[in-house]
């Protein structure tokens, strides 16, 4: 499904309207922290894409493809289909006597809506290589400003995550019971809660700097399993980017 869903993207941005297109490529390097205890933090590098030709877009590693919508020079609007990586996990070795939860992807709907600076998105995912076998729904609002030569990107985050996905990544099952010390624990839904804010400064015409920072404050549900030792998951990515046209 993933590279069916990539050729379909690649395919009907080659059909679309012969125009100069502004991209963004570049690299840069991925921290997240984890709430589990003992398992160290998460450090890869990334590729860094913006790209939006008003019916196919890349924002970081989130991949979309616009379906229904509408752009004018001060409000926009849009109904995509899209996908975007799942980081959360660890291995069996991370925590004694537990399985391994895999990183995965999910796919689903998204609509999104700007007016001047401000924006709204919601997304409504599903998990496609069936980790968690549910879905979850994001809602952010953000907004868009400048001081002096930085741009600032701030957001705000609500995510509705169901029991399986909360069950699959903080849940404990009957096989993983430590006698003394873990027993059986089951999550109901929850939600969590966030705030992110991109800074982009540049540094030549073509080239920038770009820094994300995000904090997430994960549910009550997932703050009551035992294998859960922190309340907050930090995430940031530092890189350097290229903006040209094509």
């Amino acid at each position: 499904m993933r590279f069916f869903l990539i050729f379909t993207l690649c395919f009907l941005t080659l059909v679309a309207e012969e125009k100069k297109q502004s991209i963004t490529l570049g690299l840069g390097s991925y921290v997240q922290t984890q709430p589990y205890q003992n398992v160290d933090t998460l450090i890869l590098p990334s590729p860094v894409i913006f790209f939006d030709n008003g019916l196919l877009y890349v924002r970081w590693t989130r991949v979309g493809l616009y379906f229904l919508g509408e752009k004018q020079d001060s409000y926009a609007w849009g109904f995509s289909l899209t996908a975007q990586p799942r980081t959360y996990g660890y291995n069996s070795d991370d925590i004694a006597g537990m399985d391994e939860r895999e990183t995965s992807w999910e796919g689903g709907l998204a609509f999104s809506a700007s007016k001047d600076d401000a924006w709204i998105e919601v997304m409504a995912l599903t998990d496609i290589l069936d980790r968690y076998d549910s879905f979850m729904i994001k809602t952010e609002f953000g907004y868009d400003f400048k001081y002096k030569e930085l741009s600032f990107y701030p957001s705000l985050i609500a995510t509705y995550q169901s029991s399986k996905f909360l069950n699959y990544y903080y849940g404990i099952k009957e096989s993983e019971i430590m006698i003394g010390s873990r027993n059986i624990y089951r999550a109901n839904h929850g939600f969590q809660l966030g705030i992110q804010t991109y800074i982009k400064y540049p540094l030549t015409k073509n080239l920038s700097t770009l820094i994300n920072l995000k904090v997430d404050k994960i549910s009550n549900e997932a703050t009551d399993s035992p294998i859960v030792n922190q309340s907050y998951i930090y995430s940031g990515l530092a890189s350097l980017i290229y903006t040209f046209e094509f």
